[in-house]
């Protein structure tokens, strides 16, 4: 991607959009507004604040990427989610644990998926141990076409080694179902068969939305008369395409804190930091390594389904500026986690409503200039002092659980809530509050580059362990240009070794990850 390109980077959040427009390392133009129902609204109207303030020619936009919360934020809340068929292919083995095992029982019953268990799958050295029973297979896919079914999560043993087995049942099932979303878990997930399953199931509940989102995407910018490719951020900070994003949305559920991380890496010039990201509703305090953020080595939870998916290591906490200030006589008792959220310019007592919260406290505190300040001078000095020590307590203590080490390390503050932070911090070395802080995620995702990644076994008794380090290297090199990066630029980030000891081979789990400039002129599906 050329550093003359002008770039235009957005973030769709369940409360705001905010858009930056860039050229090279320099900002053009920013704007926030709030996100609407038709998300393709909201980014016509908040894209076109942000074009005016600029007055550059939009023929010069080079490439569009977004970052959105769309898609976790339903699966959260429980709606839109499309009607799922779970096929597990493990049969005589891998039954032990069923389907959907250990899943909040709300969001199974929301979910109502058809279920089912077929013979078929092989060892982790690729060997099969038993032939996939296409009689059952077909049986099942009528099964489900009878039941309604939109989307087809497909998941076979060990299928990252052996992915031809899910092709082979995919092909049966749209014999059947020739309209129904697919998903197949060799491209989601890591080796572990139920949570790999897991977030097959979550993508495919989210197939029929992502197309509709995505698709509203696309229309927003042929509305603004843009023409350049679209790309979608996802959960490690780069990029995909349009097409990848509306079959795999679960790759970009975490895309929201990981462009507010790289946003903020990019504004104060740092690559190691910790990084906290008020918004309206929440603090979002991840950690900043080597330039990217840092990724959890637990097993990650997508609205209270475990899976196996690589996420960033990131901590939510319920404190926003628009968190509700609970108060008792004479005293604070709580602050949050509810939140007035995009109604603050209604509700909060500055702006004329009648709800207390932290942008009230702020503003009384004398650390923020918002609405009218004389509306909030009748709170007792005592009181506000306890909610000032109550919202910097709260954020030293997700800071020290963050961290890794008890030293010192420098704090970047970005996000519309960061008014909140008025003192000094416990465990910061210094507290950063770079210019276009409260569009940081916007500029993470204008930043965005092109990643490849594999995730596989390598025989590191008949390789040799530099032979099959430098095999997985170029493996996920090969995926970052297939992806749209420039092969010139192309590096590997990170590689990491996963010794299979319960296993009587050489065999190593190897994950690699490689990242890339976007390729000037790339065509993004």
């Amino acid at each position: 991607m050329g550093q003359g390109q002008v770039r235009l980077g957005i973030d769709v959040g369940g409360t705001n959009t905010d858009v930056v427009i860039m050229r090279g390392q320099e900002v053009l133009a920013s704007a926030k507004g709030f996100t609407t129902a038709d998300v393709g609204q909201g980014i016509v109207r908040v894209v076109g604040e942000c074009l005016a303030a600029w007055n550059g020619d939009r023929s010069d936009i080079g490439s569009v990427m977004i970052g959105t919360t769309q898609f976790v934020n339903a699966f959260i809340e429980r709606r839109d989610l499309a009607r799922v068929a779970a096929i597990r292919i493990s049969l005589p083995r891998g039954d032990g644990v069923p389907p959907l095992s250990g899943w909040p029982l709300e969001l199974r019953q929301k979910l109502d998926a058809a279920t089912y268990m077929i013979g078929g799958g092989s060892f982790y050295t690729g060997k099969d141990y038993a032939p996939l029973d296409e009689d059952a297979l077909a049986a099942a896919a009528a099964d489900a076409r009878d039941r309604g079914v939109e989307s087809v999560a497909i998941t076979a043993n060990f299928a990252p080694m052996r992915p031809d087995i899910e092709e082979r049942a995919a092909a049966i099932v749209r014999k059947t179902l020739p309209d129904a979303d697919i998903t197949l878990s060799a491209s989601v997930g890591g080796i572990g068969l139920v949570d790999r399953e897991n977030a097959t199931i979550v993508n495919a509940s989210l197939s029929r939305l992502a197309r509709r989102v995505v698709t509203s995407f696309v229309q927003a910018f042929a509305d603004l008369s843009i023409n350049a490719p679209i790309y979608i951020s996802q959960n490690d900070g780069t990029l995909i395409s349009t097409e990848m994003a509306m079959r795999y949305p679960i790759l970009t559920c975490a895309a929201g804190p990981t462009n507010s991380i790289r946003g903020a890496a990019f504004l104060t010039g740092l690559t190691d930091a910790i990084v906290v990201d008020i918004g309206g509703t929440t603090s979002d305090i991840g950690f900043l390594l080597n330039n990217f953020p840092r990724e959890t080595t637990t097993a990650n939870y997508i609205g209270g389904v475990r899976t196996n998916f690589r996420m960033p290591d990131v901590l939510s906490i319920g404190l926003g500026g628009g968190s509700l200030v609970k108060t008792g006589p004479d005293r604070v008792t709580d602050l949050g986690p509810e939140s007035v959220g995009y109604r603050l310019v209604e509700k909060g007592l500055v702006f004329g409503g009648d709800v207390l919260t932290t942008t009230d406290i702020a503003v009384r505190a004398g650390s923020a200039r918002l609405g009218d300040p004389n509306r909030v001078a009748h709170l007792a000095n005592d009181l506000v002092e306890q909610a000032v020590d109550l919202i910097h307590a709260k954020l030293e203590e997700a800071i020290d659980r963050i961290k890794t080490s008890a030293a010192p390390m420098p704090l970047i503050l970005v996000g519309g809530g960061s008014i909140l932070v008025s003192r000094p911090l416990k465990g910061v070395s210094e507290v950063l509050r770079p210019a276009y802080a409260e569009v940081a995620n916007a500029v993470g995702a204008a930043i965005a580059r092109v990643s490849g990644r594999v995730d596989k076994l390598y025989d590191f008794q008949a390789l040799g362990r530099e032979e099959a380090l430098r095999q997985a290297a170029a493996d996920a090199k090969a995926e970052a240009v297939k992806a749209g990066a420039d092969p010139d630029s192309v590096e590997v980030i990170d590689i990491v070794e996963l010794p299979m000891t319960h296993m009587r081979s050489g065999c190593v789990q190897v994950r690699a990850r490689a990242v890339g400039s976007l390729l000037a002129g790339m065509n993004a599906a």
